[in-house]
């Protein structure tokens, strides 16, 4: 497995990675304690060294998962986890709604030690803001903060994960531009690259190392869906539209070029690789044959200059889609 180092922070992290959210959430299946740790420990042997988290991923069962797996190797994983969210007060689900955050320094301060307590370490490589909305990015008393820890070997460097869904273009780029970031996430693949372009141009500006998560395009892009493709009820897939499956087929077809020595899913990989401001790649892993095809990916033949400007001839013409298929 290969390795990049984010920005100017020196923190290694191998070029594809792991994000706990499909194993610790429940919203890409059901997954047990022990199977997760095995499938995290068979990461940590095909060479995946770079781990990222969230305290609030099953109410800290992502970190606990984490610290199961491969607590005895911390020394040779990089961590980044986040926070924001308040894990600790009452709060019930109603579907997608989210919680409360809490950034006052206080909070911060406590969900640092917990996370630490879960994680089994006594420092996070990278502590990122979850979600944060422009309120958290330009208060000053939250950075302060993780200047403290940073200052006190609790955390080596801190970053933002702009979410939960795709976009958050001026949130990133405020926090990309006005505060000394270590790391960002990002949500950025072939068949969405908007507004991933500006945020990358931003990073690469800042020096700022990017975590480029739902590769895959929530798996449309690992190319084995069909149009009768069906999710199970607790497969966060299942609720988006019938136009998502439809027209995301008829996308993964035009890409088809991309697959000769390489499956799509190990390309949609290598695109991202092929910006250097991308650090590391975080695809949805839930499955051994999956980790396997996804941990090889940086050893299959980087995309070619006229394989890179095709992908983005495509993209800047709506893949080509006839008017009836997009909903025109």
């Amino acid at each position: 497995m290969k390795t990049r180092t984010f920005g100017t922070t020196g923190i290694p992290a191998s070029e594809v990675g792991f994000g706990l959210w499909t194993i610790s959430t429940g919203w890409w299946g059901e997954h047990s304690d022990e199977a997760a740790t095995a499938l995290l420990r068979e990461a940590y042997d095909l060479g995946i060294t770079f781990y990222d988290t969230a305290d609030t991923y099953g109410e800290g069962r992502g970190e606990t998962l984490l610290e199961q797996a491969l607590g005895d190797v911390r020394d040779d994983i990089t961590i980044a986890t986040k926070f924001g969210y308040d894990i600790y007060s009452p709060w019930e689900r109603k579907g997608h709604v989210e919680r409360p955050h809490d950034w006052s320094p206080k909070f911060i301060r406590f969900a640092l030690e917990q996370s630490l307590a879960r994680l089994g370490t006594d420092h996070i490589d990278i502590y990122q803001l979850h979600n944060p909305r422009m309120d958290a990015i330009r208060s000053d008393a939250v950075f302060e903060v993780l200047e403290e820890a940073k200052s006190a070997g609790k955390i080596r460097t801190y970053g933002v994960a702009l979410g939960p869904a795709i976009g958050w273009r001026d949130e990133g780029l405020e926090a990309f531009t006005t505060r000394r970031l270590g790391a960002g996430q990002i949500i950025h693949n072939m068949l969405e690259q908007d507004p991933g372009r500006e945020l990358i141009e931003a990073a690469r500006a800042h020096g700022i190392g990017l975590m480029a998560r739902v590769p895959h395009s929530s798996g449309m892009l690992e190319g084995k869906y069909t149009k009768d493709t069906v999710f199970a009820e607790n497969d966060h897939r299942r609720h988006r539209p019938k136009e998502w499956l439809e027209q995301g087929l008829q996308k993964v077809e035009r890409l088809g070029f991309l697959t000769e020595g390489r499956t799509l899913g190990q390309a949609a990989i290598k695109w991202l690789l092929a910006e250097p401001a991308v650090t590391t790649v975080l695809p949805n892993i839930y499955g051994s044959d999956q980790l396997r095809e996804f941990a090889a990916a940086p050893d299959t033949a980087d995309l070619s200059a006229a394989e890179l400007d095709q992908v983005a001839d495509l993209y800047e013409n709506g893949f080509y889609l006839e008017p009836a298929a997009t909903g025109a």
